[in-house]
């Protein structure tokens, strides 16, 4: 029995797909040509591409023949924003610098993707060198608005459904607030859980990779695929933790140093979401402060930032007339941070990091439950709200936003989960539960 591939495209999520084509009912390029009609159709309102080769994923897809039980993710399209390697995609990193790079390789997650069945339909549109300068990426509902960070190319391909899959990075917000903004599922896992091999760095100690999907359990899907795994890699493996704790799910509230400029509606909505949890069985609700020492998070986050990208973009500094405004300056903020400063905040890092492990394990909680951003997306010309993205992202910890929330100007923006470092799949468990329970119905049925 075949399926319309368009329709799956449109209404289902990666894992039914893929459980179509194992099952015969559909083709690898009857899928991939449906995405590519979907991007024809789409991609010109909202930029969400770099680039495309649709004679090249064509030819892709139809050579996948034979046995498709043994992939994951068989003739599915996966959008990749363009800071990972591609050997068939030029790599550019949203800068004229790079202009027509050709890596000749794939970066390891990319190239276990591909081993799964994956189809690359495409590089998805960055921020300049993934840092703040916008590319032309545009929101899907309303282009008068912000789609996020550098990861935005990603999230809004998924958000058309032009792809079921994109992968991102995120340094501070870059995955969880564009998820938010344009109404999809965002996850950066553990630092250090998805290699970075082929990868551009900003960042030694911030920079991670994750995802984008329509449910959490295609987000399950993709860390299982692209994650580390046995004796080479011992602290994952010894610390992975692949079971809930209990029978009940422990949360804690947690407002964070930003709560204040969250719009009055999403503190609202946070904690109108954070009553009816209470109010479940089998769900232990707590309302909780970080300790004092994390309201200085945000200032040990940019010395990090500020001065490792004067380290590793001090070659493009040079060429200023190819180099952004923002970027400039903010490498000219990292050049001004001596070295036993910088060694202070990752000293400061290290420390707040191994207080959060501390404080989520003496207080027994399972998930912290805030804000994925304060509010739906701004218009271009406001300046973005603060949050608490790169709190977490400091911390090395698993976050994922749940789109959940609709702010007054009927846009979406999310609730944030966050977790213990390596208590990864655990998260994902719990997402899955509070998704379903506030907003109605099964992830899994929603997408099937």
């Amino acid at each position: 029995m075949s399926v319309n591939a368009a329709e799956v495209l449109e209404k289902h999520d990666a894992t039914a797909a893929a459980a179509l084509v194992r099952s015969g009912a559909l083709l690898p390029s009857e899928l991939v040509a449906a995405s590519l009609e979907r991007i024809r159709r789409f991609d010109s309102g909202v930029c969400a591409f770099a680039h495309l080769d649709e004679a090249l994923v064509t030819s892709a897809a139809e050579r996948m023949r034979g046995d498709f039980s043994k992939y994951a993710i068989p003739g599915i399209p996966v959008g990749v924003k363009d800071i990972f390697n591609t050997y068939d995609f030029r790599t550019e990193m949203g800068s004229p610098i790079w202009h027509g790079f050709t890596p000749g390789n794939d970066a390891r997650p990319v190239a276990s993707l591909r081993q799964e069945g994956g189809i690359v339909i495409g590089k998805t549109v960055t921020a300049e060198f993934a840092v703040h300068t916008p590319g032309p990426t545009l929101h899907p509902m309303d282009p008068r608005r912000s789609p996020g960070t550098s990861s935005s190319g990603s999230a809004v391909a998924v958000a058309t459904r032009m792809v079921p899959l994109a992968l991102g990075t995120q340094t501070a917000g870059s995955i969880i607030r564009p998820a938010s903004y344009c109404g999809v599922f965002g996850f950066k896992p553990s630092f250090g859980l998805i290699p970075r091999t082929g990868v551009l760095k900003t960042t030694d100690t911030l920079d991670t990779v994750g995802g984008f999907a329509n449910s959490v359990r295609d987000i399950r899907l993709l860390l299982d695929i692209m994650r580390v795994q046995g004796r080479d890699y011992p602290i994952a493996q010894q610390r992975m933790a692949h079971a809930a704790s209990g029978s009940r799910i422990r949360l804690a509230v947690v407002k964070g140093p930003k709560w204040d400029f969250a719009e009055d509606y999403a503190q609202d909505a946070l904690l109108s979401a954070a009553d009816r949890l209470a109010n479940l069985p089998g769900i232990d609700v707590r309302h909780l402060d970080l300790p004092g020492s994390f309201a200085g998070a945000h200032d040990v986050h940019e010395t990090i930032y500020c001065r490792a990208l004067a380290y590793y973009f001090r070659g493009e500094y040079q060429a200023r007339t190819l180099v952004s405004p923002l970027l400039n300056s903010m490498i000219a903020q990292g050049l001004e941070v001596k070295v036993g400063e910088y060694m202070e905040a990752i000293n400061r890092q290290t420390a707040l990091a191994a207080e959060l492990e501390e404080w989520l394990t003496r207080q027994e909680i399972d998930a912290i439950v805030t804000l994925s951003t304060g509010g739906e997306a701004p218009l271009h010309e406001e300046a973005d709200r603060p949050d608490n993205c790169l709190v977490w992202t400091l911390c090395g910890v698993p976050a994922i936003s749940l789109p959940l929330f609709t702010g007054p100007s009927g846009l979406p923006f999310g609730l944030q989960l966050v977790a213990r470092r390596f208590h990864d799949f655990p998260l994902l468990e719990t997402a899955t539960t509070i998704f379903d329970v506030l907003r109605g119905g099964s992830d899994a049925a929603r997408s099937e």
